[in-house]
């Protein structure tokens, strides 16, 4: 097969030339009808497969897609990997009485965001309707957000086992597969159920390859399903992510275009106005080229389409934190953890509002759970440094020396991690912090070793009491001189000077002149 590469204005002749392939009143109408399944819940897949033609509010029902539910044990997920890639087949009356009762109440404990009740709820309703594919493909999609990507795929293969016809849960087998690095088997999977044969199997062996970093292959079947279904909203989306993932995001923006709000001139419809996942991919395209605003408004309409889309939660955090916004990034951020309980960067971004919050101990829980979840995560090694250097009372420490030894540990495990950057970005400042921290423990170091010899040198002795003075004493009657001889004469010597005059001070008491008593120094 020969892969071509697609330029901006062939990529809009060929929509267009695909779009048109329809007459256009036929093509409006199917694409309303879309329009109004999604909106109604009936393309939802679980939805489908549980509940027919009697589906929760629109508000109350996200979708279960296999590429949303993507693994993120091994290593942390790009976010253009976690865009749902396809809508389930239609199976209306495939469960009933308790079996229905019980997948329904599945699916609302999935949006409410409790996936340990899904899980617990969809087990239940596959051993009550062992036959049906629903329950075991919506199990899946839980197991894969909870981490357990074994589980996903026995539960994705029991769910085609019981219905071969069954393209989501073949589809999301084959992409988990990718992701945990057996791009090679996914394609022989695909092929061998005759991927070629159908539009969204092809869609499905598109983003295989788009995953392996096939790009002109991915781009060429993507074409090819197209051509089989000028309606798939599916294949569209794996074109834009294509782009995105390789930073081509001016062709992404076409894509993107075309199913939101379709040509300038009217003269297209939009293929899916309204798509989350296509609001997803352009709010992180926005938020790429700096156009804040635009990236938050979209971001909010997806979540508010799609209550599961933690992506959108985790980025709306984010701007808010970048912001300095952290009351404001606490909502999205914990609903991203409710959702994908195994994300690592949802929790390490938590942590971080956490910490912002001064809530010292939350913040040390989350990047504990991130770190487990990911070694490799530099940034999580950044954030605890960031913990110890200028919080107090953090978990785990023994004093203000064993708190500056972690933070001094961690911003040198960053930088060992962290890659080489060409540009600033977060973590640059690094080594300031580095040397803030150095310097605080050099600086309470000095402080012991000065109390330490402080409390070393002897005390100084205590002065010694003045001697008592001596008793009077009467004055002896002096000896009758003996006759002396007389003296030689000699100059009189000169006459002392004056002393200085003193203030006039009460006579001091008489004492014998040889016992002079002194006033000690203090």
């Amino acid at each position: 097969m020969v892969m071509r590469r697609v330029s901006a204005r062939a990529l809009l002749q060929s929509l267009a030339t695909l779009w048109t392939a329809r007459p256009p009143e036929a093509a409006w109408s199917h694409a309303k009808s879309r329009r109004r399944a999604v909106a109604c819940g009936i393309a939802l897949p679980v939805l489908i497969a549980a509940c027919g033609g009697n589906p929760p509010p629109p508000s109350n029902v996200p979708q279960l897609a296999a590429s949303d539910t993507a693994s993120f044990a091994t290593a942390p997920p790009t976010a253009e990997q976690r865009v749902s890639l396809a809508a389930g087949p239609s199976d209306a009356d495939e469960l009933s009485g308790d079996a229905k009762a019980t997948y329904a109440r599945g699916f609302q404990t999935w949006a409410s965001g409790d996936l340990l009740g899904a899980r617990a709820a969809f087990i239940e309703a596959a051993g009550k309707a062992p036959r049906a594919s629903g329950p075991q493909y919506s199990l899946g999609c839980v197991l894969e957000r909870l981490g357990d990507l074994h589980g996903a795929l026995d539960a994705y293969r029991a769910a085609f086992l019981a219905n071969p016809r069954y393209e989501v849960a073949i589809g999301a087998y084959a992409v988990l597969q990718a992701r945990m690095g057996h791009g090679l088997d996914a394609e022989q999977f695909l092929n061998g159920k005759q991927a070629g044969a159908s539009p969204r199997l092809t869609t499905f062996l598109a983003e295989v390859k788009s995953i392996e970093g096939d790009s002109p292959g991915c781009q060429e079947l993507a074409q090819q399903a197209l051509a089989k279904d000028p309606d798939s909203k599916d294949a569209m989306i794996v074109i834009a992510r294509d782009y995105y993932r390789n930073r081509r995001w001016d062709l992404a923006r076409y894509a993107l275009q075309a199913i939101l709000e379709g040509a300038e001139d009217g003269s297209i419809p939009p293929r899916d106005k309204g798509s989350p996942e296509a609001l997803l991919l352009r709010g992180l395209i926005e938020r790429e080229a700096g156009q804040r605003q635009q990236a938050i408004g979209d971001f909010e309409q997806a979540v508010a389409k799609r209550p599961d889309l933690f992506e959108a939660y985790i980025d709306l955090g984010e701007m808010k934190l970048e912001a300095g916004n952290a009351s404001e990034a606490q909502a999205p951020l914990e609903k991203a953890v409710r959702y994908a309980p195994n994300v690592a960067v949802a929790r390490l971004d938590l942590g971080d509002c956490y910490r912002l919050l001064g809530r010292p101990g939350d913040a040390k829980s989350q990047f504990d759970k991130a770190v487990n979840m990911d070694s490799t995560l530099a940034g999580v090694h950044y954030d605890l440094g960031l913990l110890y250097l200028f919080s107090s009372n953090v978990p785990g420490v023994v004093g203000q020396d064993d708190q500056l030894t972690k933070a001094i540990k961690e911003f040198e495990a960053y930088k060992s991690m962290r890659s080489a950057k060409t540009a600033k970005g977060p973590g640059d400042d690094v080594d300031e912090l580095l040397s803030t921290a150095k310097r605080k423990q050099s600086e309470l170091q000095m402080k012991k070793q000065a109390a330490a010899a402080s409390a070393a040198a002897p005390a100084p002795a205590a002065p010694s009491p003045a001697p008592p003075a001596p008793s009077p004493v009467a004055p002896l009657a002096p000896a009758a001189p003996a006759p002396a001889r007389p003296a030689p004469a000699r100059p009189a010597p000169a006459a002392p000077p004056p002393p200085p005059a003193a203030a006039p001070t009460a006579a001091p008491p008489p004492s014998d002149n040889s016992h002079i008593v002194r006033d000690l120094p203090p």
